[in-house]
């Protein structure tokens, strides 16, 4: 089983940065994609990023060239760079190992 714990959520102005990061437990962490996922108010949860085990990447077309994923196997930790915040990019954000296990979200609120 894997656990994941989501920190670095927030309020940030347009424009601005954010770096959310996923801290995972168990022995499989480094065999899986991780991924970043959210959810806005009324709207479905989408994909933002993923990450395969070797580390191939890939975005959805709203985040390319603002967002980054990486991951560090020896800390069991994916993170999820952000940039160029718009307000669009509110939402809960959920990481996810392998589309299997999910962390409990953390709120990232673009807003002036």
């Amino acid at each position: 089983q894997v656990q994941l714990v989501e920190s670095g959520g927030g309020l940030v102005q347009p424009g601005g940065s954010l770096r959310l990061s996923c801290a995972a437990s168990g022995s499989m962490f480094s065999y899986n994609t991780m991924g970043w996922y959210r959810q806005a108010p009324g709207k479905q949860r989408e994909l933002v990023a993923r990450i395969s085990s070797v580390g191939s990447t890939n975005y959805a077309d709203s985040v390319k060239g603002r967002f980054t994923i990486s991951r560090d196997n020896a800390k069991k930790t994916v993170y999820l760079q952000m940039s160029s915040l718009k307000p669009e990019d509110t939402a809960v954000y959920y990481c996810s190992w392998g589309a299997t296990y999910w962390g409990q979200g953390t709120q990232v609120t673009v807003s002036s």
